[in-house]
């Protein structure tokens, strides 16, 4: 059995899946407590209730925000501001009295979603050459993740990625981030393609404070300047792609987090894409998270791959 645990700003969310099939077995939610030694008794009751529930042992895997850097152990750049230079996986190993694996939670979505989600391998896939899945979030900030042969790609570092922390490509000569980026940089990713940059290009072009999902709601209901606004985004966020097939050519983008609802983004960003790649006549397919919002809680659970499973349940 696979244990995945997804530690957020609010909550901590965990599943029990099925070794064989990935089958859902158990779910638990708690709040998340708001100092870190109350965060590790957290997840111990909430993998003690999901074992209870299912009957039987499981591997452990966390999704985080931030990342675990392997050079000192300890995670970094996590908006749950007290992980940060913790060592996480150790404390959590020491709790749980079992090896446990931590990611970053974008990693977990896209390790989902790739393993049987909407970047599940097709059954006629080329094994010839590396299976590239990439897959975003884009919500109040934006995540990335990149799975190479159904392995979640973390690096020397531990930050591989860390896309949204790069400069948008292509950026035009007058275009300015309609929301500041929380790392500072002036033309982050992030701040041109998470939920506050759309707000912020709704609001560029006259528009009020709406919120993302209103604006949403209106360029639905056909309000011109809602419509323009998706335009940018889209244009945005088609760039911001751009670069990820440029550099690493994925088979599959899967596409999450709050932003994502808005289906116009899987009909126009495709046609988008080959104004700024390199390669034409695109077979890299843009998707919608099969999931949803349980993805970063079952990638979690895939962080410990069949081969494992056998020797860390007794």
């Amino acid at each position: 059995m696979r244990i995945g645990i997804d530690v957020g700003g609010t909550k901590i969310e965990g599943v029990a899946l099925r070794g064989t099939d990935g089958a859902e077995l158990a779910r638990v939610r708690v709040a998340t407590p708001e100092v870190y030694g109350e965060l590790l008794r957290a997840v111990g009751q909430v993998v003690g209730r999901l074992e209870a529930e299912a009957g039987e042992r499981g591997t452990v895997g966390i999704g985080t925000p931030g990342f675990l850097q392997p050079g000192n152990g300890l995670i970094r750049n996590s908006n749950l501001a007290y992980l940060n230079d913790r060592p996480l996986d150790q404390d959590l190993a020491g709790a749980l009295s079992r090896p446990v694996r931590v990611a970053n939670d974008a990693k977990c979505f896209v390790l989902s979603e790739a393993t049987d989600g909407a970047g599940a391998p097709p059954p006629n896939l080329d094994r010839g050459r590396p299976d590239v899945v990439f897959g975003a979030t884009l919500g109040t900030g934006v995540g990335g993740g990149l799975v190479v042969d159904g392995r979640v790609l973390t690096g020397e570092n531990g930050a591989a990625t860390e896309w949204s922390h790069t400069t948008l490509p292509f950026l035009l000569p007058d275009e300015r981030s309609p929301s500041p980026c929380g790392c500072g940089h002036p033309g982050c990713i992030e701040s041109f393609i998470s939920g506050l940059g759309l707000e912020g290009a709704y609001r560029s072009l006259g528009g009020d404070t709406a919120r993302g999902g209103e604006i949403g709601r209106r360029a639905a209901a056909g309000e011109a300047r809602a419509r323009q606004a998706f335009a940018l985004y889209e244009d945005r966020l088609a760039r911001a792609l751009s670069w990820v097939i440029n550099f690493v050519d994925p088979r599959v983008i899967v596409l999450g987090g709050g932003v994502s609802n808005n289906a116009r983004l899987f009909e126009n960003v495709p046609a988008l894409l080959e104004r700024y790649t390199v390669p034409k006549n695109l077979r890299t397919r843009l998707a919608p998270a099969a999931h949803g919002d349980a993805s970063g809680v079952r990638g979690a659970a895939w962080l410990w791959p069949d081969g494992q499973l056998q020797g860390q349940q007794a």
